[in-house]
């Protein structure tokens, strides 16, 4: 069971009897606080911490008829299902997922069988409910085993819809799914708010090149300047926005392969802008460099997005990453070698 003084949260609005005590009552009504806390974690800020305590929670007034919904403890996952859940009496059993997203946490085993089975011994669900049915998210399917938990606990496991907004008319068609409750869609707007978490996992590597920039200008390995400073930006932005933004309609389909697409018109654009294909203001040695570098840079980036996204999975990015890291890397340092040589030769 949850702690209730412990976990006394502003988003608890009571606590109900259980046969097996107290349970904490949920509002279904999001406030500034959610809001201001869903865009901290969207922008990485104490993300790893933004959690509920697993165990059991109660929405409206629930009795031992009422459907059992199963969540991660990702309180971004969990707001999005409370938040569709107003009028109706429900149960909401929150598993230890380590504070990461359902379908994330599918892929990496901790929104599980086993888990699964644990959390119900420790809230006694048994107890709780007289039938046993539990609703799990269609996207964590791949995590769990349903006839494993039916033969250990005698819960049986249903599949509900890909969206929490789906699950109220769900639970009133009696558990049936329309195919668009199926259906898995990544549009627009689902990338682009994932967009800066990419950016600020960018933000450290970045501050330690332009420290190593920096340094080299200071031994007389230069000069790096604006240039080069906007080259880079730029491509961090393909590779952690405009990619991701754009994704369905560039061609290929690895994830490399279309950060490297747009990190290469990013880095003809940038040659334009400085002359080509006419009088260069730098070398042509150095326009060839910013090819070498700017285009795999944008495609790690985008590479990174692949665990973000729902159109891969687990053997297509790891047969993805075989392929591209070493293709990337090679790039990367023959481009790198050609602009110091170039800046040693002083051109």
């Amino acid at each position: 069971m949850v702690d209730l003084e412990k976990n006394r949260k502003y988003w608890i609005a009571g606590e109900i009897e259980t046969p097996v005590g107290k349970v904490a009552q949920v509002s279904t009504r999001l406030v500034s606080g959610d809001l201001l806390g869903s865009w901290k974690a969207r922008w990485g800020i104490n993300r790893m911490n933004y959690t509920v305590s697993p165990g059991l929670y109660a929405v409206g007034t629930p009795d031992q008829n009422s459907p059992v919904l199963v969540t991660a403890n990702y309180k971004l996952t969990f707001d999005a299902l409370r938040k569709e859940l107003s009028d109706l009496a429900a149960w909401i059993l929150v598993l230890d997922t380590k504070g990461i997203n359902v379908w994330c946490a599918a892929g990496k085993g901790t929104f599980g069988t086993e888990e699964l089975l644990v959390r119900l011994g420790k809230e006694k669900l048994a107890q709780v409910v007289s039938h046993r049915t539990l609703i799990l998210p269609q996207l964590g399917a791949p995590g769990v085993s349903a006839h494993m938990v039916m033969q250990y606990s005698g819960f049986r496991v249903v599949y509900g819809p890909v969206r929490a907004g789906d699950i109220k008319e769900y639970i009133q068609a009696g558990l049936q799914k329309t195919p668009k409750m199926r259906a898995v869609i990544f549009n627009t707007y689902d990338r682009l708010v994932l967009t800066p978490i990419e950016l600020v996992a960018a933000v450290r590597p970045s501050l330690m090149i332009f420290g190593l920039l920096f340094i080299l200008n200071s031994v007389g390995i230069g000069p790096f300047g604006i240039v080069d400073l906007y080259a880079y930006i730029g491509a961090v932005l393909v590779g952690c926005f405009l990619t991701p933004l754009l994704l369905p309609w560039i061609p290929g389909r690895a994830f490399a392969w279309k950060g490297y697409l747009l990190g290469f018109i990013w880095a003809v654009l940038v040659n334009t802008l400085n002359g080509w294909p006419g009088e260069l203001t730098y070398s042509w040695l150095r326009s060839i460099g910013y090819l070498l570098v700017l285009p795999p840079t944008a495609a790690f980036l985008a590479m990174n997005f692949t665990g973000a996204s729902t159109y891969t999975s687990l053997s297509g990015v790891l047969k993805e990453m075989r392929i591209a890291v070493p293709a990337i890397v090679v790039s990367i340092v023959s481009g790198v070698v050609l602009i110091l040589v170039n800046n040693l030769i002083g051109s």
